[in-house]
C-alpha cells in the first residue's frame, strides 16, 4: 500500500501556498534529528513515551521535519516512530533506513500512519568507508543507492537520500551518485559532514557545486558534526552556498562531539539577517523550553557556557559588563533573552562585580542605600566574594545589609 505524501518540492510549494507562506529561495527547512542521531549518543536514550513528549515540544518549536528514529535498530525505535507517526500531523515525520530492502520496508511499516511521511535512506560514499566498512566498489554503492531510492518511492513520495561521509568523498563521484538518486526519485539530497572533518570554505564550495548540479527542484541538505567545533559554521556556510535544509539537534546532542545545534543556526540567521537573510519556521521563544525538556529527559544538559541555551548565556558577573547591561542591555547582549524563551538576564554577584550591580541587587532586596552605606556593603561584599568560588547568594547579601543598615530595610510590599 502506497503511503500518501505531499510530493517532493512541488508538494512543499503547494503546502506553503495554502498556509499563506509561499516558499522562497530564502526559506531554510529545519530537519530535527534529536530523536534519531541525538538519541544515538551515550546517555541520550529515551523511552517511547519520552520520545513522544519531546516530539510534541519539537512540533511546538516549529521544526519542518522530525526524524523520529531508525526503525530497524530496535523494537523500541520502531514503536517510537510508529507512535509519533500516529500523533503528529502538522510536520513531516521521517524514518531512517540503510540502502537495503529490509531497512526500507521496516521504516515504511513504522511510518504507516504518518500523514506526512518521509523515508530517509543512506549509504556511505567515501573511499575509506567503501574499502574498510562496506567492502564494496563505487559501482556497487551507486547501484544500491539507486535501487534503495526506487524502492522507497514505491511507498512514499517524499524520499531523502544521504551520502554518508560526503565531505571525504571524491567530488566527481559524489556528483554522479547525487544525480543518479535524483533521477531515481529523491527530492532531498543530504551531503553530511559525518565526521566533522570539513571547514566552512571547503564545505561551502562542495555544496555550491552540488546545488548547481542538481538544480532548483532538489533540496540540498546538510548534516554537520562538531568534531572540530565547526558544525554551526559549516551549516551556515552551506546555506550561503545554496543548501536549503539543515539537519540539527536541540542542545547539539549527537554522536561523539555532537551535531550542529538547532538553536545556534536558527538564532544566527535571526540575529544576523544582514549577512544571513534566511527564514525558518522556528518559534524561537520555544528554544529554551525545548532545551530544558531535553535535559530533563536525558542524563545531562548543555554546558553552562553553551550558546543560546546554556545557564550562563545571559549571565553577567564582570562589573564592567554588569554596569553596561544595567544602563542598556544591548551593550553586552545581542539577543533579548525573552526571544529564546529565557525569562531574563542574570547578574551574578561575585568578586568581579561592581557597585552598580550590587546597588541594583540591594534595591531588588528592598534596601535603598546612601553612598557611604553602599561603600561599606561593597567592602564587606568583596571580602566575602573572594572566599566564594560560586558567587554570593541573595541570603548572604541580605545578611551583609542587615549588619550595615539594620534599621533602614524597606518592607517588601512598600
Amino acid at each position: 500500500m502506497r503511503v500518501c505524501a505531499s510530493g517532493g518540492a512541488t508538494g512543499r510549494r503547494e503546502a506553503y501556498a495554502k498556509r499563506g507562506r509561499p516558499m522562497t529561495n530564502h526559506r531554510v527547512y529545519i530537519f530535527d534529528t534529536t530523536l534519531r542521531d541525538g538519541e544515538q549518543s551515550p546517555g541520550c536514550s529515551m523511552t517511547v513515551e519520552e520520545k513522544l513528549r519531546m516530539a510534541r515540544k519539537l512540533v511546538e518549536l516549529g521544526v519542518d521535519i522530525l526524524e523520529a528514529g531508525f526503525p530497524i535498530a530496535s523494537d523500541g525505535d520502531f514503536e517510537a516512530v510508529a507512535a509519533i507517526s500516529r500523533e503528529v500531523s502538522s510536520v513531516t515525520v521521517a524514518a531512517l533506513a540503510r540502502a537495503c530492502a529490509l531497512d526500507i520496508e521496516r521504516a515504511v511499516r513504522a511510518l504507516d500512519k504518518a500523514r506526512k511521511p518521509r523515508l530517509h535512506t543512506f549509504i556511505a560514499t567515501s573511499d575509506i568507508h567503501l574499502k574498510f566498512k562496506l567492502k564494496k566498489t563505487r559501482e556497487q554503492v551507486l547501484e544500491e543507492a539507486v535501487k534503495a531510492v526506487e524502492l522507497a518511492r514505491r511507498y512514499v513520495d517524499d524520499v531523502e537520500f544521504s551520502a554518508e561521509d560526503a565531505t571525504r568523498t571524491d567530488p566527481d563521484y559524489l556528483e554522479v551518485v547525487s544525480r543518479a538518486v535524483v533521477a531515481a526519485g529523491a527530492r532531498t539530497v543530504n551531503l553530511p559532514d559525518t565526521v566533522g572533518y570539513s571547514t566552512p570554505d571547503e564545505y561551502g564550495a562542495l555544496i555550491g557545486r552540488m546545488v548547481k548540479a542538481l538544480g532548483p527542484e532538489v533540496v540540498v541538505s546538510v548534516h554537520c558534526h562538531n568534531d572540530l567545533g565547526l558544525a554551526t559554521a559549516n551549516s551556515l556556510a552551506a546555506v550561503q552556498a545554496g543548501a536549503r535544509q539543515i539537519e540539527c539537534t536541540v542542545n547539539g546532542i549527537g554522536e561523539r562531539a555532537g551535531n550542529c545545534a538547532l538553536e545556534e543556526v536558527v538564532m544566527a540567521m535571526k540575529v544576523r539577517r544582514d549577512r544571513l537573510p534566511y527564514e525558518t519556521g522556528i518559534v524561537t521563544e520555544q528554544l529554551y523550553p525545548a532545551s530544558q525538556l531535553l535535559s530533563e529527559l536525558i542524563t545531562f544538559g548543555p554546558q553552562p557556557n553553551k550558546a543560546i541555551v546554556g545557564r550562563n548565556a545571559f549571565a553577567h558577573e564582570a562589573g564592567i559588563h554588569q554596569d553596561g547591561v544595567l544602563k542598556e542591555r544591548t551593550t553586552y547582549e545581542i539577543m533579548d533573552p525573552r526571544s529564546v524563551g529565557v525569562p531574563e538576564s542574570r547578574l551574578v554577584l561575585g568578586k568581579h562585580s561592581g557597585r552598580h550591580a550590587l546597588r541594583d541587587r540591594c534595591e531588588h532586596l528592598g534596601y535603598s542605600l546612601t553612598r557611604e552605606e553602599l561603600d561599606e556593603v561593597y567592602r564587606r561584599f568583596t571580602a566575602l566574594a573572594d572566599r566564594r568560588k560560586k558567587g554570593v547568594s541573595d541570603e548572604e547579601i541580605l545578611q551583609l545589609l542587615q549588619e550595615v543598615v539594620p534599621r533602614r530595610a524597606i518592607a517588601a510590599d512598600d
